[in-house]
């Protein structure tokens, strides 16, 4: 089996998981909080989505569809490409209410571009050094598992905040 049919796979699982969870949510269900701190389903969709977007048009040497696609106006969001969600006060998360349609629709798009990259690569573009800034140097393959776990993470918490409902 090829690497990026590996990758290939693993994107597209996490696909089924976001349509998975959110499939036939509405709101409450979707901006719920176990408590005041924790994150609700739509804001760790909507970051796992953010964080592959940003990561994935960073290393194809794209803009974001956050960006080019428009995707900020249409979630009422300032068009920010940093804002993928890291660092998010209690309050930030609070703000992010997106209806499961537009969440679904945004993760389509970045999954179509995530697949369109991974289609054309090969183990040379794995290996190259994308950030000196961490020892050993990080390559593609690495960030590209390192937004596959993170989006796992943040799938599977989404999962359980809807198993709480």
């Amino acid at each position: 089996m090829e690497t990026n049919k590996i990758l290939i796979d693993a994107f597209g699982r996490i696909q089924e998981l976001v349509h998975g969870i959110s499939d036939g949510l509405e709101e409450p269900a979707i901006i719920f909080r176990p408590d005041d701190d924790a994150n609700s389903i739509g804001w760790l969709l909507w970051h796992l989505t953010r964080v592959q977007d940003d990561h994935v048009s960073e290393i194809a040497g794209r803009e974001q569809a956050w960006i080019d696609e428009s995707w900020a106006e249409r979630f009422g969001m300032d068009p920010d490409p940093t804002n993928t969600g890291y660092g998010h006060t209690s309050e930030q998360v609070a703000s992010v209410q997106p209806d499961a349609g537009l969440l679904r629709d945004y993760h389509d798009a970045v999954y179509a571009r995530t697949l369109e990259y991974l289609g054309g690569i090969d183990a040379a573009e794995l290996d190259r050094i994308i950030d000196y800034g961490w020892d050993p140097p990080v390559s593609v393959g690495v960030r590209l598992v390192s937004v596959i776990g993170d989006d796992l993470q943040h799938a599977g918490q989404a999962a359980y905040v809807r198993g709480l409902l």
